[in-house]
């Protein structure tokens, strides 16, 4: 004799009376159901500062700004005489840890005497960028082959700070702006610079000091 399959009942578990209660209030009250379904609010996430670094080769100062305030100024090398920094608007390119340093015939890896330092950020300007130095002396002075150098330190701080993308403002001549971030020359000459002035670390790379 052929059985026919079976068919089993299945009874939905009893609801809790507070469930029973809570369908009515939906009902009558739309907008309560909504706020007991709806997820929690999450925090408005914060825009990235606007980072730029100016250099203001007649005073040798460098300046971290963020949306428009100083971060941090350092002193640095520039350009001596015979080989000038180049002036104008840039961004960088590339950022590089323990580079290696490069001219024709002369190859010097990472370590104490390489004259990039410990850091480099390269330029959107060829064979040029911002960099540490083997050579802390020189900081302070026009003794550079155009780079801007900075102490390793410093140069290390600074790098931890930048990213690719950030513009950096050259600055042949004082100007306003720079008078506002850098301080005035005084009757003797000297640059007053704000109080959280600092020293810098060294970087670099590709050109060479």
């Amino acid at each position: 004799m052929r059985r026919e399959p079976q068919t089993t009942h299945q009874t939905s578990p009893a609801q809790p009376p507070y469930a029973a209660l809570f369908l009515a209030l939906a009902f009558a009250s739309p907008s309560l159901a909504a706020a007991q379904v709806s997820s929690p609010s999450l925090p408005a996430a914060h825009p990235a500062p606007v980072r730029r670094i100016v250099v203001s080769i007649p005073d040798r100062k460098l300046a971290l700004l963020e949306d428009g305030h100083v971060v941090k100024l350092y002193s640095v090398a520039v350009g001596a005489p015979e080989s000038p920094s180049p002036s104008g608007e840039f961004q960088i390119v590339r950022r590089l840890e323990n580079p290696t340093y490069f001219r024709p015939g002369v190859v010097i890896g990472p370590g104490a005497s390489n004259p990039l330092g410990t850091r480099w950020m390269g330029l959107s300007v060829k064979g040029f960028g911002i960099h540490g130095t083997n050579r802390p002396g020189s900081v302070g002075r026009n003794a550079s082959h155009g780079c801007v150098r900075l102490r390793n330190r410093d140069m290390e701080d600074l790098f931890a700070r930048a990213r690719v993308g950030d513009h950096v403002s050259l600055l042949a001549e004082r100007t306003t702006e720079s008078a506002q971030i850098f301080g005035v020359p005084t009757n003797d000459g000297a640059t007053q610079v704000a109080r959280n002035d600092i020293r810098e670390p060294n970087a670099s790379i590709a050109r060479g000091e």
